[in-house]
């Protein structure tokens, strides 16, 4: 497949997967560019055992975790090394991340904090949920993206929407 046609064919999938995971318009741009980056440098390795858009989606969720990783580690290191400069020296501010130009202003506080919570839920069962919830993506859908068992998917899903229950109103009781 040509790579011209690769990114028109998987460039919205890819920025709006992203953007479900970092809820950041820059950030998923960062991300996206990744991907194809990636998709363009790995092209050849690329087996055709499975579909291309199943592909397109490991290498999100993979860069899109990698990118939430490497934000996270950013942060404590800010956070640790402000608890030890001198009082004369600026200490790092982490801000509010949440910048997505699907949500409506009013509602923009209510899907912050459901995007916070669903952020605290394990890296399988995070990615389990989107694809489901979000994506609209079938059990056998995501089992062939996770390259896992649909059983294992519905036992993902239904762990993912406990937690984030129990996150959601420890959160609420705070």
């Amino acid at each position: 497949m040509e790579f011209n046609q690769l990114y028109y064919d998987h460039k919205d999938l890819v920025y709006n997967l992203a953007l479900k995971y970092l809820q950041n318009v820059e950030d998923a741009e960062e991300v996206t560019q990744d991907v194809f980056v990636s998709l363009f440098a790995k092209a050849e390795q690329f087996e055709q055992k499975a579909q291309m858009s199943t592909y397109v989606y490991r290498i999100t969720i993979n860069k899109s975790l990698d990118f939430i990783k490497a934000r996270n580690a950013k942060k404590r290191q800010g956070f640790l090394s402000s608890l030890f400069r001198s009082g004369n020296q600026e200490a790092i501010f982490i801000q509010d991340h949440f910048n997505h130009p699907g949500v409506e202003l009013e509602s923009k506080e209510e899907v912050s904090f459901i995007m916070n919570c669903i952020n605290q839920l394990p890296d399988s069962q995070k990615t389990a949920l989107i694809l489901h919830k979000l994506e609209d993506k079938s059990q056998m859908e995501i089992s062939e993206i996770m390259e896992t068992t649909p059983k294992a998917i519905e036992s993902l899903v239904q762990r993912a929407k406990n937690n984030l229950k129990k996150i959601m109103d420890q959160a609420k009781d705070k």
